[in-house]
């Protein structure tokens, strides 16, 4: 009976292999098709289009520039040290599907608040806990605060648009993080389940006699790297403790560079060193291309800000106006699909509502438009499948909406 349940059991696992195999062929069959009919039907004699396109290089040059060194090296790294040197056990105590609600998304909902980063940069940070076993709940929670509950870009929301839209986006940002997380977690809670059966509970690693203390004081100098190199310019007459950050950024990014070499030398050993570098290689070849291909595709379809693409910006601006359900909802999907650098929907915003944009809308797009974009949905998708990438999506756009109208009735 053993023998037969063994040869089921390979036959099984053997037929799943083949499918995963046949699905992945596929993926690859329809991207060169799409690529063929685009090559083929996209009219690139038009000057309208050719501009679409030369916008799209644009903003892959911009944010090669301004956010691959300074923002995804670090979270990539950061990634790979999670997946690695953080046990599971850990990650299952505080995140997982079976841990303390309070906890979890009190820990998960005001982590932007510490990690000033956008939408794409939290994702290989997203990618570390969930792979670990962190609950769909709590991951989705730090997903949507990572980029939305930012103390900067809220005070700045405040000062350049009015402390009421800057309340209402902090109240609105942290109460979004926890009801999505809580909702994700309901509507996928047989997956967590399973996810929970399957995942394979170990005691804490001893690491080769580092102390807890240590390893915290390692992933803690790899966050602050982030912070500092990634801290954006402040707007004119900020206060003065943001401007004399931003003046001493890059000593104390070195300064902590070098703290984290002298780490690396004195309490890990050259596999550990290597394990790390290949997970953080791991998350890289996963993340990096569709990113890249999503922020060709966001720049042909919108542009940069103050950069026409193939959707014009005035046809953006005549329909947010007012506090109508299809302002908020057009205000939602358009902040859901572009990319926002950390801090840029503010002058963005600013130009929209000098433009007749309502402030309903406004909220709705600034709820929307930080936690979500399409590379981020692309990456996202490849880390916890097309349905629940949805789902998540379908969420927050759902609930910007839903803010929007509220705050335009409040305001009004």
């Amino acid at each position: 009976m053993a023998e037969d349940w063994s040869c089921g059991s390979t036959s099984q696992f053997n037929d799943d292999v083949d499918t995963f195999v046949n699905m992945k062929e596929r993926t690859k069959l329809f991207i060169i098709i799409a690529i063929f009919i685009a090559c083929y039907y996209i009219p690139w004699n038009s000057s309208y289009v050719r501009m679409a396109g030369l916008e799209a290089f644009m903003m892959l040059q911009e944010y090669a520039r301004e956010h691959v060194l300074t923002c995804l090296i670090p979270a990539f790294f950061i990634a790979g040290a999670i997946a690695v040197f953080v046990s599971q056990g850990a990650v299952l105590k505080y995140f997982g599907a079976q841990a303390k609600k309070f906890l979890a998304y009190s820990v998960a909902s005001v982590s932007g608040s510490i990690l000033a980063v956008c939408s794409c940069t939290v994702l290989p940070l997203f990618a570390g806990i969930y792979s670990r076993g962190a609950g769909i709940g709590p991951a989705t929670a730090f997903l949507y605060s990572g980029p939305a509950v930012n103390i900067l870009a809220i005070t700045l929301t405040a000062k350049i648009l009015g402390w009421q839209l800057g309340l209402a986006r902090a109240v609105g940002a942290i109460f979004f993080a926890i009801i999505t997380g809580l909702l994700m977690a309901v509507i996928f809670r047989k997956d967590d389940a399973k996810r929970t059966i399957g995942a394979i509970y170990l005691p804490d690693d001893e690491h080769k006699g580092r102390s807890l203390l240590q390893d915290s004081l390692y992933m803690l100098t790899m966050v602050l790297i982030l912070i500092f190199a990634a801290f954006a310019k402040p707007a004119d007459g900020s206060a003065g403790l943001w401007i004399g950050i931003f003046s001493a950024k890059w000593y104390i990014t070195i300064g902590l560079l070098i703290l984290l070499f002298i780490m690396l030398k004195k309490w890990f050993n050259k596999d550990e060193r290597v394990e790390w570098v290949q997970s953080t290689w791991g998350f890289m070849k996963q993340i990096f291309p569709l990113l890249g291909a999503g922020v060709l595709v966001a720049g042909f379809m919108l542009g940069r800000p103050g950069h026409p693409a193939l959707i014009p910006d005035y046809y953006i601006q005549s329909v947010v106006g007012g506090n109508s359900v299809w302002a908020n909802v057009f205000a939602s999907i358009s902040g859901a699909l572009m990319y926002f650098a950390t801090l840029t929907e503010v002058p963005i915003l600013q130009g929209l509502i000098g433009a007749g944009m309502g402030k309903g809308p406004a909220l709705a797009l600034l709820l929307a438009g930080p936690a979500l974009s399409l590379p981020n949905m692309l990456v996202i998708g490849s880390v916890m499948g097309p349905k629940k990438t949805a789902t998540f999506c379908v969420i927050i756009v759902l609930m910007s909406t839903i803010a929007g109208m509220c705050y335009g009735w409040l305001v009004e």
